[in-house]
C-alpha cells in the first residue's frame, strides 16, 4: 500500500476556544470519507494566537484531541498549540496517532518575528514514518520561507511536507508561491494548510512532487480530501517529473559543501548590517526628537 487518504480542513472559527467545532469537523469527515486516515488543521486553528492560551504539554485540550484520534480511528494532526514547558513558550504541533498516542512534537522553527514575540524557537525536525505507507515531515507557516529546513526534511526522507499555516495578511499569495517551489525543488508533496474566518484569509495550497497545483482553496471554510501517492513520490525522484530533472540524485550526489549554512556565526556575522530583528518604525517614530531651544529669561 503507498497511499494515504488526507483531509485538510480550513477552519472557519472564532480567535480561540475551537475545540468543540474541530471535534466536530473532525466527526464529520470520519464519517462522511471512511478512506481518510489522517485529518490536518491550520496552525493554532484550536486556541488562536494569545499565549495566554498556553498550557503545559499533556493538557487537557491535547488529551481531547488524543481521545478524538482513537475514537475516530484517525491520524491528526491539530494545527499547533501553544505549550508551556521549562517556563518558555513553544508554538507545537503533536502528531497524533490512530491509536491516541502523540509519536511526536515539532516546535515551529522561526516562529514569526517581530510578531510572534515571546515564542521559543525549536530546534529539532520531526519527520514520522506512517507504518507501511511512507514518510511526513513536519513545518509549521513561516518555517516555509526557509528552504534550507525544508531541504532539510526532504534529505531526512520525508515524501510529503505538511505545513500547518495561520495567515491573513497580504503575503499570503507569495507563500503560496514558496509552497508550490517547496513541492517542486524536494519533489514532494506539500499541503500548506490555512486558517479562515477570524484567524486567516484561507487560500490553503495543495501541491504534488513535480509543484504542479492540485487544489488552491477559497477564502472560508473548506474541506480537502487528497489520496497522497507516495510511489508518485518514488518515481518522480528516480525518474524526474515527466522525465525531467531528478533533484533530489543531483542534491545527493553533489560534492558541494555549504559551510555558510553550517556555521551559525559566520551566517550572523554575514548579514550584520540588517540591524536588529525588531518592529518597525514610521518615519515619525525613527525621527530622533527635535531639541527644543532654551528659554531665556528676562529680568
Amino acid at each position: 500500500m503507498s497511499n494515504l487518504g488526507i483531509a485538510s480542513i480550513q477552519l472557519s472559527g472564532a480567535k480561540s476556544g475551537n475545540l468543540d467545532l474541530v471535534i466536530q469537523e473532525v466527526k464529520s469527515v470520519a464519517k462522511s470519507y471512511p478512506w481518510i486516515e489522517m485529518v490536518v488543521l491550520g496552525e493554532l486553528a484550536i486556541c488562536g494566537p494569545s499565549l495566554d492560551n498556553a498550557e503545559p504539554a499533556g493538557n487537557k485540550t491535547e488529551l481531547a484531541l488524543q481521545k478524538l484520534a482513537k475514537e475516530t480511528g484517525l491520524w491528526l494532526i491539530p494545527g499547533s498549540l501553544h505549550e508551556l514547558r521549562n517556563g518558555k513558550i513553544y508554538n507545537t504541533t503533536p502528531v497524533i496517532d490512530p491509536s491516541g498516542d502523540i509519536v511526536a512534537r515539532y516546535d515551529k522553527m522561526f516562529p514569526f518575528l517581530p510578531y510572534e514575540k515571546n515564542v521559543e524557537p525549536g530546534s529539532e525536525y520531526v519527520v514520522i514514518d506512517v507504518p507501511g505507507v511512507g514518510k511526513l515531515g513536519i513545518a509549521i507557516c513561516y518555517d516555509i520561507w526557509f528552504p534550507e529546513a525544508m531541504r532539510t526534511l526532504a534529505a531526512m526522507g520525508a515524501e510529503v511536507i505538511i505545513a500547518p499555516t495561520m495567515t491573513n495578511t497580504i503575503d499570503r499569495d507569495v507563500e503560496v508561491s514558496i509552497a508550490r517551489a517547496n513541492a517542486a525543488i524536494n519533489q514532494c508533496y506539500f499541503l500548506a494548510v490555512n486558517c479562515a474566518g477570524e484567524q486567516g484569509n484561507g487560500c490553503s495550497a495543495f501541491f504534488g512532487p513535480g509543484g504542479d497545483l492540485i487544489h488552491k482553496s477559497g477564502a472560508g471554510r473548506e474541506v480537502v480530501l487528497i489520496d497522497v501517492d507516495f510511489e508518485k513520490v518514488r518515481r518522480d525522484r528516480e525518474r524526474g517529473w515527466h522525465g525531467l530533472g531528478q533533484v533530489m540524485k543531483s542534491f545527493r550526489d553533489s560534492k558541494v559543501s555549504f559551510p555558510f549554512h553550517a556555521d551559525v556565526k559566520k551566517r550572523a556575522m554575514a548579514s550584520q548590517e540588517l540591524g536588529a530583528l525588531e518592529m518597525s518604525k514610521s518615519r515619525h517614530q525613527s525621527q530622533p526628537s527635535p531639541s527644543r531651544p532654551k528659554l531665556k529669561v528676562i529680568e
